[in-house]
């Protein structure tokens, strides 16, 4: 490792006692999403201690920001990506104070050398758990101009190189006529009805589908006694496929499911988006090369192949506006599941402080390469471009 990597180890052992009191402040105070007023605040001071300019609330998230460090010279600009939002009633089952901790903490370690060129920015992104802020940030152009967005999250094994599930999140409501149950029943258009055709033909779709395709629904609002027709009915349902396209094209094949089932019983059907979409997640392949070269540069051995997560996140739609790396790193002994208590509780021992002293210098390291290898940082674009 050339002398400036082994001064950015040497920074990274200076920041472990600051970067560790970040994750465990975090942890400690666990908020759901765009709630995570704590957690940015402490986030932002940090960073601006270190000389990061700090804008709070962008793109209209309120524990949203983006901290700016410039170069000595002109270069590119490199993203690291915070997520801070805790799990309603587990806290940090999915160790996101560790990934905050770690992105801000290795955005410091790059800044501290007199030779960095370019910028360096983090990025807050709340609520990941929940509607994915990074959509917002995508659609309200807070990544223009980046050249590379790197993150990293806790899990079971070392995956530099994954992807995830394009998601749709609907909401189906039928819409009948009240009647008395009894007395009336051929007045009304029952609604419950109209729900229980739609999920028979969903259960008949689920056969024909491929099986990277996933349709998940529940009832949300069945009516309300039993002696009164229900005159409205409600379904929420998670869509997931491998690509969009294909995701695109499941839509409109359960869309027609629910107007078939509301045309049987003279029902009237409406939907909408109750979440985000997500888009699948492109790892940039060349970008995971380089993090795994310093991955394995930090001592680790055990690189396990390329996976494709059985989730969707909203990095997903990030890697569709610049380069960008997700990989996972181990925590613990990997034996941990993660959104349980046993996860989050692993996130705030001796372990979660090694992870994310691992995290934050490879995330360093990795950063250090992008701004100033430019054969690397062509053959990223290429590749991003090959694949846009």
């Amino acid at each position: 490792m050339d002398a400036i990597k082994e001064f950015f180890k040497d920074q990274a052992k200076f920041l472990r006692k600051e970067v560790w009191e970040v994750a465990l402040q975090i942890g400690e105070h666990p908020e759901l999403g765009y709630k995570e007023y704590f957690a940015s605040e402490v986030l932002c001071r940090f960073l601006q201690k270190h000389g990061f300019e700090v804008k709070r609330g962008i793109a209209e998230v309120e524990t949203a920001f983006l901290a700016r460090y410039s170069g000595a010279r002109p270069g590119p600009r490199i993203a690291f990506l915070a997520e801070y939002d805790a799990l309603p009633g587990v806290g940090h089952g999915c160790g996101h104070n560790l990934i905050g901790a770690a992105s801000a903490g290795a955005a410091v370690i790059l800044s501290k050398s007199l030779e960095i060129p370019g910028e360096i920015l983090v990025i807050g992104s709340p609520a990941e758990e929940t509607s994915g802020a990074k959509v917002t940030l995508v659609e309200k152009g807070i990544f223009e101009n980046v050249d590379a967005a790197i993150m990293f999250h806790p899990g079971s094994q070392n995956v530099p190189i994954i992807s995830s599930l394009a998601l749709d999140a609907l909401e189906f409501t039928f819409h009948g006529r009240a009647a008395h149950a009894v007395a009336a029943s051929n007045f009304g258009i029952n609604a419950l009805d109209a729900m229980i055709n739609f999920f028979v033909g969903i259960n008949a779709l689920k056969k024909q589908i491929s099986p990277n395709m996933k349709i998940n629904g529940i009832i949300s609002e069945g009516g309300n006694v039993p002696n009164i027709v229900p005159d409205r009915t409600v379904a929420r349902f998670y869509l997931r496929a491998q690509k969009r396209k294909d995701l695109d094209e499941l839509r409109e094949l359960v869309i027609r499911c629910a107007e078939g089932a509301a045309s049987m019983v003279s029902a009237e059907m409406t939907w909408k988006k109750f979440e985000f979409s997500y888009d699948e997640m492109h790892t940039n392949v060349t970008l995971a090369g380089c993090f795994m070269k310093n991955l394995q540069e930090m001592g680790i051995n055990y690189i396990a192949p390329p996976q494709t997560a059985m989730g969707s996140v909203d990095m997903g739609n990030v890697s569709r506006a610049v380069p960008s790396i997700h990989p996972y790193l181990t925590l613990g002994t990997g034996t941990e599941i993660p959104h349980t208590r046993d996860f989050a509780q692993a996130a705030l021992s001796s372990d979660g402080e090694r992870l994310v002293m691992l995290a934050m210098q490879t995330l360093a390291l990795t950063g250090w390469d992008v701004l100033n290898d430019k054969k690397l940082l062509q053959r990223i674009k290429k590749e991003f471009r090959l694949h846009s």
